[in-house]
């Protein structure tokens, strides 16, 4: 009797990473459907004819083309009141409490994987895939049960690993990533070698929903904002700041002080409304060497021995900082004057202090190697020995000795 293909829907977005996903996995024998998801877009612009760019009809007409040519079918799902409230909202909400979100992240976690797991499981489907540079490994435990764990892709310029750290067991049990063992270069090449039309297409960088190029027309158009003083750190007046939402610690772009400078931000005071900066980019009072991750989210679902070593990321593109995390029952909330017992919070400290570490951006925590034999360790997050050369920890009694790739877990910054 022939075993029944295990059914895969596929993400597609008319670009050639998703193409060239779906490619692969039927080539692996799965029985692979496209689906084309449709988010919300702002029709509030002025901009003509305005389309989110992970949704437009060129996206569409490309899906459909490369579905046709692998010979698969494509279907669409409408996820716009979702997107608008999961994401739009969530950024819009976050900026004016004074943070810095990061949309890809509840995207990811709750629209482009979370729904769909949903939609696609009580559709009949198995899995659900998408183009995204990243590892899932499934790896075997007592019982016949699998464990999932997550790695950066082989291509760290176009890693994501940064923006799937909320995601769950549950979740990772139904995705797969063909892309995690590809370069982009390779990935391309294969496109045009089986003659894909977008085997050359560009790729966006832009946040998906602003039509603009610059978030800041996006938030002007939706936010309440109040201009007010700017200040060096000596309280001298030196200009005047359109909106507190519209600036970010480190930030140099954007920050129009006419005859000096260039100036970065500092710090930001919403009480008094009042934008402090410092000529100098590398200013100390950019840097910290602790921070606390509130809601955080550990990728095997259980909290792992502390305190735990491993490597911190507080941005996308942001080079690994070796720190350690403890436990943080309590959080203190600054207006209030009170102290508020939180789950799911730790403190982040630093190994060397770390420019713009920014409120509402998430810290995706990594393993680390080996200090014994520079060795990444694959044996998870509660080994207290490497399993290369054996070595007790030489860094404490609870280091954690975890492949550098492995993603452990994340939060948002508070």
């Amino acid at each position: 009797m022939t075993k029944k293909k295990e059914k895969v829907l596929v993400a597609m977005s008319g670009g050639v990473d998703s193409s060239i996903a779906a490619f692969l996995l039927q080539k692996q024998g799965y029985d692979v459907t496209g689906i084309f998801l449709h988010f919300w877009k702002d029709s509030s612009s002025s901009i003509k004819n305005v389309e989110n760019k992970c949704c437009s009809a060129k996206a569409l007409m490309d899906a459909r083309r490369v579905c046709q040519k692998i010979r698969i079918p494509l279907y669409t799902f409408n996820f716009a009141d979702i997107f608008k409230k999961e994401v739009v909202d969530y950024f819009l909400n976050k900026y004016k409490q004074g943070l810095t979100p990061n949309p890809c992240i509840p995207c990811n976690k709750l629209v482009k994987l979370g729904l769909l797991i949903k939609r696609a499981r009580k559709l009949g489907f198995d899995y659900v895939a998408t183009g995204h540079y990243v590892k899932n490994k499934k790896l075997k435990i007592k019982n016949k049960k699998y464990f999932f764990k997550l790695y950066r892709g082989k291509d760290r310029d176009k890693d994501q690993s940064y923006f799937l750290y909320n995601l769950t067991q549950e979740q990772l049990r139904h995705v797969l990533f063909p892309l995690g063992d590809y370069t982009k270069d390779e990935v391309r090449k294969l496109a045009k070698k089986f003659k894909l039309l977008v085997h050359d297409k560009k790729e966006s960088q832009e946040i998906c929903f602003i039509p603009e190029k610059s978030h800041n027309d996006f938030l002007k158009r939706y936010l309440k904002l109040k201009s007010g003083k700017i200040k060096t750190l000596d309280n001298k007046i030196i200009g005047q700041h359109n909106g507190l939402p519209l600036y970010t610690i480190g930030q140099r772009k954007g920050v129009e002080i006419g005859g000096t400078g260039p100036y970065y931000v500092a710090r930001r005071d919403y009480r008094a409304n009042i934008l402090y900066v410092v000529e100098d980019k590398d200013n100390p009072v950019l840097y910290g060497d602790k921070l606390i991750a509130k809601e955080v989210n550990w990728i095997s679902g259980i909290e792992p021995i502390f305190p735990l070593k491993c490597q911190a990321v507080i941005r996308y593109r942001h080079k690994p900082a070796e720190c350690y995390l403890i436990p943080q029952p309590f959080l203190l909330n600054r207006r209030k004057g009170e102290a508020k017992k939180q789950t799911g919070a730790y403190k982040v400290k630093f190994k060397k202090p770390q420019r713009a570490v920014t409120p509402g951006q998430s810290v995706v925590f990594y393993g680390l190697k080996c200090y014994a034999c520079g060795s990444p360790a694959t044996n998870g997050a509660h080994a207290n020995e490497c399993y290369a050369c054996g070595s007790p920890a030489t860094n404490g009694a609870h280091a954690n000795y975890n492949n550098e790739d492995e993603i452990l877990g994340g939060g948002i910054i508070k």
